[in-house]
């Protein structure tokens, strides 16, 4: 399966950022002062670490499990929704865990002056959205011997985090986890109840109504060019004619390209992505690209 740039991107960036953090701590340079994220009122915060601290990591296994789940989970929901929607789902997500976490702190349930990091809360997101996309997607998860299908695994992480969370403090930003899957969990709810505010929508707006003031700009030159020259208006009708059967053939193509697209994700929900056919992958992969 072809990795999205997305995709790629994040995790490279994830990986130079926990180098160089590395390199420079070694030097008495803490990048985490800066980047990671403080509550409000502690003297190291600053605005910009609500985005910063997902791209900090504390050690290797750390960096590791979040940017194998990323590369999982996340070019699945890249190639399903497009890049542009899959970035802001993610960064929707990781901001919802730094607000969750904050509030946390203001509630004095966290301790105020840990820092977070880590792009664990936007991974929990698309987790998340995975479940909630392909839920009967069957998985197989270490210790496990059997799989388990994408619905029951995420609600055993819910599960999983509120436990530790209640329990013993032990480092791990439980609550930031639970607020990247909430946060993520009300922007599909809200996609989904108005696909108007959906940005592949947006973008497919957009273009229609490009092509409508294309089609405008057209139609008046034709009748511009005609009284221009004292002619008839036949020109006219006929680059009309000529834009109402563009506009026929290129719907019928998209309603036709729609019809295999959805057929295609279907069989990703009943088999998953590796039972499709080369040329159904590649189908996606360019769908993808025009979202």
């Amino acid at each position: 399966m072809k990795l999205p740039n997305v995709v790629k991107y994040l995790i490279l960036a994830n990986i130079v950022m926990w180098v160089l953090t590395s390199l420079l701590q070694v030097r008495g340079i803490h990048l985490n002062n800066v980047l990671a994220l403080f509550y409000v009122e502690h003297p190291l915060f600053m605005p910009h670490q609500f985005i910063t601290y997902m791209f900090m990591h504390e050690g290797f296994m750390h960096i590791f499990f979040n940017m194998f789940a990323l590369f999982m989970f996340g070019r699945i929901m890249a190639l399903t929704w497009g890049e542009k929607k899959f970035l802001i789902f993610y960064i929707v997500c990781g901001i919802g865990a730094a607000i969750t976490q904050e509030l946390g702190q203001a509630m004095g349930v966290i301790e105020a002056n840990a820092c977070t990091l880590g792009a664990s809360g936007a991974v929990f997101g698309v987790l998340l959205a995975f479940g909630m996309t392909y839920p009967n997607e069957k998985l197989f998860i270490i210790p496990f011997p059997f799989p388990i299908k994408a619905k029951y695994l995420i609600i055993g992480y819910i599960f999983l985090e509120v436990f530790q969370f209640l329990g013993n403090p032990d480092g791990v930003a439980h609550l930031a986890h639970l607020g990247g899957m909430l946060f993520g969990y009300l922007l599909i709810l809200f996609w989904r109840r108005n696909p108007d505010k959906d940005i592949n929508n947006w973008q497919r707006t957009a273009f229609r109504g490009q092509r409508r003031a294309t089609n405008h700009r057209s139609n008046s030159g034709g009748v511009y060019h005609a009284n221009f020259t004292g002619g008839s208006n036949s020109s006219t009708n006929a680059n009309a004619e000529a834009g109402r059967r563009v506009d026929y053939e290129y719907n019928e193509r998209k309603r036709q390209q729609t019809r295999e697209i959805d057929e295609i994700l279907d069989k990703i929900r009943k088999n998953g992505w590796d039972a499709l056919s080369k040329e159904d992958q590649q189908k996606i992969i360019e769908a993808s690209k025009q979202l």
